[in-house]
């Protein structure tokens, strides 16, 4: 891989990385909401969740769901239902300012169950798989070792993901203490569940090779 196909590639992963998605509206409520400690953790299993996808995109789950609408169908309904579902929680969840001291115990299960959210949501769009499936090729040079060069991207992309979800959490979590009122706190939840519930819907209703 050319220095100059990388930098191509670090810049197209940019991009993607700094649009709005599920798992930056996750990061950023988790922070609000709990605080950074938990919104790293939704981040770590969000993490986890991009590179279980591009390991099914590198073993050809990608073409299996590009070439079977019912494998496509299944895992998109799955996603969207529990974005959708996400998104009713999120606003319907209480507007009273959030206690974030726990004890070790309840911290650890705390920190898993968010860890938890941060990897369904981030498995939760079929496509994703398809786009990795089609977005790694086209940096690929066939003359070259497919797994080193693979791991390069793949570990290029979780870095870059990571360091923006990480920036979220920290700046959220820094103006939190002026965003906590129970006033504040329940127009937050209530559009941020209504864009859960709309990202769920966009989901559903997405065609497979739209």
């Amino acid at each position: 891989m050319s220095l100059t196909t990388y930098s191509l590639y670090l810049a197209a992963v940019a991009v993607l990385v700094l649009s709005p998605g599920p798992t930056m509206l996750m990061c950023m409520t988790t922070a609000l909401n709990e605080g950074k400690s938990a919104a790293l953790a939704a981040a770590s299993g969000s993490i986890s969740a991009v590179l279980g996808v591009m390991a099914l995109s590198a073993l050809g789950l990608g073409a299996l769901l590009a070439a079977s609408e019912l494998a496509f169908t299944v895992v998109k309904v799955i996603g969207a239902f529990y974005l959708i579902w996400l998104g009713i929680k999120t606003f319907c969840s209480n507007a009273d300012a959030v206690d974030i001291k726990r004890d070790a115990t309840d911290s650890g299960r705390h920190l898993r169950a968010y860890y938890v959210r941060g990897l369904l949501v981030g498995s939760s769009n079929p496509k994703a798989i398809l786009f990795f499936t089609a977005f790694f090729p086209q940096f690929l040079n066939p003359a070259e070792p497919f797994v080193t060069q693979y791991s390069i991207l793949a570990l290029t992309f979780i870095a870059c993901e990571f360091s923006v979800l990480a920036m979220c959490a920290f700046g959220v979590s820094a103006i939190s203490p002026f965003l906590r009122s129970q006033r504040h706190m329940r127009w937050i939840n209530r559009i941020t569940g209504g864009m859960f519930a709309t990202m769920g819907g966009l989901l559903l209703f997405s065609r497979r090779h739209a």
